[in-house]
């Protein structure tokens, strides 16, 4: 797919870079395989809000995504490659031959009429199910499992894809797309290659509108906020308001608690920590 950039005829529409899905199926969902789904994001059962930034969007059906591929040595026929409202991927109807249809995420690089299969002696081919014990190192995969016949749980958004590093004592290393190196079990499944829609990081919505139909609310600024913020009040723009770090005490201590648990069982599986983020910290200071 491509990204599609307009003529400025008005300001919503003046930086808006949109993914092209003009080659999608102009069809809707295989009806059997949608289902409804409550709209209830962001509030609890008084209406409150719970979870800052986050709305129910535009009602849309979900679509069940067979996230298991359990269907083993059984081939399968891309039928049609859609849009799911529910996810950043798109989504393709593949028919099995016995005639059962089932949604998966699509991969990328594969079109209609493709075959696919899941199964321990697949050929190495993008959209291809099989366990990590069998796939060669430095392939990359998506729609891992972390546990053995328990479904994809990583790597399933847009234009992600996991790098298989190598394997010893029944467990698989991973390098993730954050960094971090991670072990999971050899019999987890994966899907060779990379999912759909990789330009979907390049998009810029333009206007709130589009935002608002995606179920994202408006992110207000602590400094624009009423002086009951620690970075708010003031007349105009005045002082920074203690933006530039942790909140501290008034002899500077950091006040707050973590909030991440230490002993977490699966960080025993976590060979490396993803890098950090922060620029100045690989600088060493020399005196």
């Amino acid at each position: 797919m491509a990204l599609k950039k307009f003529k400025a005829t008005s300001p919503g529409i003046r930086h808006a870079v949109l993914i092209d899905r003009s080659d999608l199926s102009k069809e809707g969902p295989h009806k059997s395989l949608t289902r409804k789904i409550k709209r209830n994001v962001g509030r609890n059962n008084r209406g409150v809000i719970t979870t800052r930034h986050k709305s129910a969007g535009v009602k849309k059906l979900y679509r069940q995504i067979d996230f298991k591929r359990d269907k083993k040595d059984v081939p399968a026929i891309i039928e049609s490659v859609e849009y799911d409202p529910n996810r950043t991927a798109f989504i393709s109807l593949v028919k099995y031959a016995d005639g059962e249809r089932r949604y998966i995420l699509s991969p990328d690089d594969t079109k209609v009429g493709d075959e696919i299969i899941s199964s321990e002696e697949a050929p190495i081919r993008p959209g291809n199910s099989m366990p990590l014990k069998r796939i060669p190192q430095g392939t990359y995969v998506h729609s891992v499992e972390l546990r053995p016949g328990a479904g994809a749980t990583i790597g399933r958004s847009a234009g992600t894809s996991i790098q298989v590093m190598g394997g010893d004592k029944g467990y698989i290393q991973l390098k993730m797309p954050s960094g971090e190196y991670r072990l999971v079990k050899e019999d987890s499944y994966a899907t060779i290659g990379t999912v759909s829609n990789p330009d979907q990081k390049n998009v810029k919505y333009g206007k709130a509108g589009r935002k608002r139909k995606k179920g994202i609310r408006p992110s207000v600024r602590g400094v624009a906020m009423s002086y009951k913020h620690p970075h708010g009040g003031g007349q105009g723009k005045s002082g920074r308001h203690g933006t530039g770090g942790p909140a501290k005490d008034r002899w500077g201590n950091k006040i707050g608690k973590r909030t991440r648990r230490d002993r977490k069982v699966s960080s025993k599986f976590i060979v490396r920590r993803r890098p950090s983020k922060n620029k100045f910290k690989k600088y060493k200071t020399v005196i």
